[in-house]
């Protein structure tokens, strides 16, 4: 096993939760019994991705309510929410009811800013509004407001025969203090870290000082805990695609050969003006992945993780992937899977 000094003691998995247009039950059948599978094989947290008008899950606290009722331990979170296309208020009433439902196990991840592509879709979402609207951290300032219970009206008590809250119901204790911010730039690190949130590290970074992945990566890091009350114990999960082969059939090894091949070009350079990067997909067995990611200045810095499982592949390459991810993989970077 590789020398660490923060060894692995979350182990979490990212699904899109891909489906057919046409026939969008099957794809939404297999989420859910992936995340099952992730429960049995004693993964501490599931995360589902935020897609809007794509074939993936446009809905994860609709998701996530389904799993609180077909699982019973497995933490389940949201990576991430763009809070652009959010009221947070009705937000906080959506993910209050899935933790109470979850017993407390609803991990909330959002983002803020211009959500992908608002320009194409700002018409149909704010038609009248879309100008005044607060795309900023304030809008995540409202939610983290309202899940902690701040008043959202003047008034509560009895009217008629009808009783009123003065703050969002189902009110559940502890939420607030379970939503990580998705950031990818110093910015919001930094802004994560002083209002106290949790820190999901994307595979997806802004190159603003190095053009080296890893380095930019631990850079996010480092901001977020120099900035937190909670220090160098403040909790972050380092996102990466990662894709253990050690019970793959040759098939397999092969679709997952060419998946990598083909998206590594990208990950040779920034994009755009943001200059953003993408991380390179990490494919082999586990005692190579372990060393590899032994080596990662970012993945040294964290002891929780979020895996990221492949946008295209099939149900049962996901099987394969999770049981070699929890039974190899893991453990040979310190982990013990949950009771």
């Amino acid at each position: 096993m590789p020398e660490l000094e923060r060894p692995l003691r979350r182990l979490g998995f990212l699904t899109i939760g891909l489906f057919d247009g046409d026939d969008p039950r099957p794809g939404h059948e297999s989420t859910l019994e992936i995340v099952e599978l992730g429960e049995r094989l004693g993964f501490d947290i599931a995360w589902v991705r935020h897609r809007h008008l794509q074939y993936g899950i446009s809905s994860p606290t609709a998701v996530l309510a389904a799993l609180t009722q077909r699982t019973s331990r497995i933490d389940l979170g949201t990576a991430v929410i763009p809070l652009g296309w959010e009221n947070p208020l009705r937000l906080a009433e959506d993910l209050a009811t899935v933790d109470v439902l979850s017993g407390g196990r609803l991990n909330p991840g959002v983002s803020a800013g211009p959500p992908m592509h608002f320009d194409r879709v700002r018409g149909a979402l704010y038609p009248d509004t879309a100008e005044a609207e607060d795309l900023g951290y304030g809008r995540a300032e409202r939610l983290l407001d309202f899940l902690g219970g701040a008043p959202v009206t003047g008034f509560s008590g009895t009217e008629g025969i009808e009783v009123f809250s003065d703050r969002v119901q189902p009110h559940a204790p502890g939420l607030a203090g379970r939503v990580w911010y998705g950031g990818g730039s110093l910015r919001s690190a930094e802004w994560a870290g002083r209002n106290g949130l949790n820190l999901l590290v994307s595979n997806v970074v802004k190159a603003e000082r190095s053009a080296d992945f890893e380095q930019v990566q631990l850079s996010l890091v480092e901001r977020f805990r120099a900035h937190h009350p909670d220090g160098e114990r403040a909790r972050v999960s380092q996102g990466l695609v990662v894709i253990p082969t050690d019970s793959a059939t040759p098939a397999q090894r092969d679709k997952y050969a060419r998946y990598a091949a083909q998206r590594l070009p990208r990950t040779t350079t920034t994009h755009g003006p943001a200059r953003m990067m993408y991380a390179p997909d990490l494919v082999g067995d586990s005692a190579e992945l372990a060393e590899r990611l032994a080596a990662h200045a970012a993945f040294r810095a964290v002891d929780e993780v979020s895996f990221a499982l492949p946008f295209t592949f099939d149900h049962d390459d996901y099987v394969q992937i999770l049981t070699d991810m929890a039974t190899k993989l893991a453990p040979a970077l310190g982990w013990r899977p949950a009771a």
